[in-house]
C-alpha cells in the first residue's frame, strides 16, 4: 500500500481504506510492555498512583511511599489515525477561534443575555456568572489577559457515506485548566521512538507508518511560554505564577512539566496552591495586589475550578473569589471561563452570531460546528426537545461542564430529559452526534496491552495573551492532544478513567 502520507484522504472511503491495519494478536506486541513503560517512567509520562485504600493507610510506615508512588500515563502503543487536511485545517483555524473568544470575553452585552437565560437551573454557573457581574461592576483594571484554550474535535466520516468528505467538527471549546498538554507531546515522542526502534513491524498488518505522518508538537514547552508572556505584562519580575490545583491530583507531572518550563527557560517560580490555601495563605494588598506570604501574584494559573467538585465549601469560592478581586492575570478571567460554557455554544451556532464578532472569517469558524439546540422554553427548545425525544440515536444532551463524565447519549436520553422540569432543561443544550469512524489499535494501560476498536477526539490548545491596550502579544497554535477511548465508551476524559493519551498518524 502506499504511504498515506503521500496522497492525502479526500473522501470517507479514502480515508478509512488509506489508514494502516494493526493486530488484534497483543501476543506478537508482548515483549515490547516492559520497554515501552520503562520509557514512559524515563519520560515523565506518569501519573500519581490512586490513593492507596484505608488498610494501607493504616500502615503508618507505607504512608510516606504511597503518597508519591507513580505510575505509567494510560497511552496507545501506536498512533490513530486522523485525516491530514482536517488537522492542518484545524491548526490554521485555532488563532481566528482564540481572537474569537477574546472578542466574546469582552462583549458583556452577549454575556450577560446568554447566561442570564440559564436562570438558576445551574447553579455553579450561576455563582460563576454572579461573581462575573459583580467583578464587572467593580471595573478591576488587569495588567493584561492570557488565554489558555483547546478546541477539541472529532472526524465526521459516517460509514453510509463513502464520497463525502471526513470533517473534522467541533465537539468544545475547552477555556479552563486545558490539561494533557505536557504528557501529550511526549506520546508523540513515544511514537517516533518506537517506529525508528522497531518499524511496528509486529504490530502492522497492511500498510506503513512513516516519520513524516507524525507531526511535531509544541505543547510540551508553548503553555509555560505564553504565561510567561503574560508574566511580563505585569511588570515585576520577582513576583510569582500561583498554579491553582485539585487536592490529591493525579495528573500532577504535566502541570510540572509547565511549571519546569518557567522556571528553566524564564526564571518564574511556581507555587502550587488549592483554592482553599488560596483563601488561607493569600492577601490583597495595595493597589489589589495579591501576595502569598511575601511573593506578589503576578499570574494565577487554573488547573482547577471547572466542576462544583472543586467548591466544597465556601472557603474554595471565597479563594477564588479573592484572587479575581485582585490585579492578577488569571487564566482564565471569569469572562472566559463563562466564554467556554456550552450554552455559549449553541448560542454561537445560531445564524448571526459569530458574524456579530467577525463578519470576515465568519465561514471558516461555521465549517466546524455541527447542529446545536437550546432545550430552554423557546419554540427552538420545544422542537429540539421533541426531536431528541423521537430520535434520540441522533443526539448528545450536554450540561454546562467540563471534565468528563456529564453527558448523556442516545438511549438515555429519554429518561435523562423525562425527569428534567422546563426550568431544569435551561441547563442544557442538545447536539448533533458527530458519527466518527471506529478504528483497531492497541492501548497500553497498567503495563497490560488491549486490543481495542477506538475513537480519537483531536484537540488543537490555543494560546492568546494581549495587553490592558488591547495589543495582541501572543495569538498562535499551541500543540496537540490526541484523546482515544473504546468506540463503545461515550465519554473522552484521560483524567475521568474514559481514554488513552494517543498522537496522530496522519493519512
Amino acid at each position: 500500500m502506499t504511504s498515506s502520507s503521500s496522497k492525502p484522504a479526500s473522501t470517507n472511503s479514502e480515508f478509512l481504506a488509506l489508514r494502516p491495519q494493526y493486530t488484534t494478536d497483543i501476543s506478537r506486541l508482548v515483549r515490547h510492555v516492559e520497554a515501552a513503560v520503562d520509557w514512559e517512567a524515563t519520560h515523565g509520562l506518569v501519573l500519581r498512583a490512586p490513593r492507596a485504600n484505608d488498610q494501607l493507610l493504616r500502615d503508618k510506615s507505607a504512608v510516606g511511599w504511597l503518597g508519591s508512588a507513580v505510575i505509567p500515563a494510560p497511552i496507545s502503543f501506536a498512533p490513530s489515525p486522523v485525516p491530514r487536511k482536517e488537522f492542518e485545517k484545524v491548526v490554521a483555524l485555532q488563532p481566528l477561534l482564540n481572537q474569537l473568544f477574546d472578542k466574546i470575553s469582552q462583549d458583556h452585552e452577549f454575556l450577560a443575555s446568554t447566561l442570564e437565560s440559564i436562570g438558576s437551573a445551574d447553579e455553579f454557573t450561576a455563582k460563576i456568572f454572579s461573581m462575573y457581574m459583580e467583578l464587572h461592576s467593580l471595573n478591576v483594571a488587569k495588567p493584561g489577559v492570557i488565554g489558555i484554550h483547546r478546541s477539541d474535535y472529532l472526524i465526521h466520516a459516517p460509514d453510509n457515506e463513502p464520497d463525502s468528505l471526513p470533517k473534522a467538527k467541533q465537539v468544545e471549546f475547552n477555556t479552563i485548566a486545558s490539561s494533557f498538554a505536557s504528557l501529550s507531546s511526549i506520546v508523540g515522542d513515544f511514537h517516533r521512538y518506537m517506529l525508528a526502534r522497531t518499524g511496528y513491524k509486529e504490530l502492522l498488518e497492511s500498510g506503513v507508518i512513516t516519520e513524516d505522518q507524525l507531526p511535531k508538537n509544541e505543547s510540551l514547552t508553548s503553555i509555560g511560554d505564553a504565561i510567561a508572556a503574560g508574566f511580563d505584562l505585569y511588570g515585576n519580575k520577582d513576583a510569582v505564577v500561583v498554579m491553582v490545583v485539585q487536592p490529591g491530583e493525579r495528573n500532577v507531572f504535566d502541570q510540572r512539566w509547565v511549571e519546569t518550563r518557567l522556571w528553566e527557560r524564564h526564571h518564574i517560580a511556581v507555587v502550587r496552591l488549592t483554592f482553599a490555601q488560596v483563601h488561607e495563605k493569600c492577601a490583597v494588598g495595595d493597589n489589589g495586589r495579591l501576595f502569598i506570604d511575601d511573593k506578589e501574584v503576578a499570574v494565577t494559573y487554573y488547573r482547577s475550578g471547572y466542576a462544583p467538585t472543586d467548591f466544597p465549601t465556601e472557603k474554595e469560592w471565597d479563594g477564588r473569589w479573592l484572587i479575581e478581586k485582585s490585579r492578577t492575570i488569571c487564566i482564565p478571567n471569569l469572562a472566559y471561563h463563562l466564554a467556554g460554557c456550552k450554552k455559549v455554544q449553541q448560542v454561537l451556532a445560531q445564524p448571526g452570531v459569530v458574524e456579530r464578532q467577525d463578519q470576515e472569517e465568519a465561514a471558516r469558524v461555521r465549517e466546524c460546528f455541527v447542529g446545536l439546540y437550546p432545550l430552554d422554553g423557546s419554540a427552538d427548545g420545544q422542537q429540539a426537545y421533541a426531536d431528541a425525544l423521537s430520535s434520540p440515536a441522533n443526539y448528545v444532551v450536554k450540561p454546562q461542564r467540563e471534565g468528563g463524565g456529564y453527558n448523556t447519549y442516545g438511549a438515555d436520553i429519554p429518561a435523562l430529559l423525562g425527569k428534567l422540569s422546563e426550568e431544569e432543561r435551561k441547563a442544557y443544550i442538545l447536539m448533533d452526534l458527530i458519527r466518527a469512524p471506529g478504528f483497531n489499535n492497541v492501548l497500553l494501560r497498567e503495563g497490560r496491552l488491549i486490543s481495542s476498536e477506538v475513537v480519537s477526539e483531536l484537540g488543537i490548545y490555543g494560546l492568546w495573551v494581549r495587553d490592558a491596550s488591547g495589543r495582541v502579544v501572543v495569538n498562535k497554535h499551541g500543540g496537540h492532544l490526541l484523546r482515544t477511548k473504546a468506540s463503545d465508551v461515550y465519554e473522552g476524559g484521560v483524567a475521568a478513567g474514559f481514554a488513552v493519551i494517543d498522537s496522530p498518524l496522519l493519512v
